[in-house]
């Protein structure tokens, strides 16, 4: 399936898709994923950390007006990586995720299969429809000693 009505590649996505579900077993894990809310009272709690730790140090917003700007980058940095611990630290194969919750049927791999597949096949149908405008950034990986179309001989 793609967007604009073009089914080259589709064959193509699905035999990836089917791959990449063969795969599965060893490839994909399910993890912990904070979102929303949780993230934002994360971040504030680091920022404030922060701050504080800063103005401690002497650093103030008075001696560094921008100090706000650093703290809630950092804070950014520090949330992420605690998130991205919690949820390497918590990861479940395919088959204790179908086990946990009772998908006998593997009815979750039939879900993912066709998702993969028709997200294939709109990046490959995005990836055409861009390609017209990406002429210049293509020119930086032309071969040194070709000329630009429409300088040849």
């Amino acid at each position: 399936m793609t967007t604009d009505g073009d089914d080259r590649g589709g064959e193509g996505g699905d035999e990836v898709a089917g791959d990449l579900v063969r795969l599965m077993p060893r490839d994909v894990v399910f993890s912990i994923r904070f979102l929303g809310e949780s993230q934002i009272r994360l971040q504030k709690h680091f920022q404030d950390f922060l701050i504080a730790e800063l103005e401690r140090a002497g650093i103030t917003g008075e001696t560094h007006p921008m100090i706000h700007a650093f703290a809630e980058r950092h804070a950014i940095a520090m949330r992420d990586f605690v998130f991205t611990g919690v949820a390497l630290s918590k990861q479940y194969r395919i088959a204790e995720f179908e086990r946990l919750i009772g998908d006998e049927t593997a009815l979750i791999r039939v879900d993912i299969w066709d998702r993969l597949k028709t997200y294939i096949a709109v990046a490959e149908a995005d990836f055409r429809a861009q390609l017209p405008e990406m002429r210049p950034e293509l020119a930086v990986w032309e071969a040194p000693d070709r000329a630009p179309p429409g300088e040849r001989d």
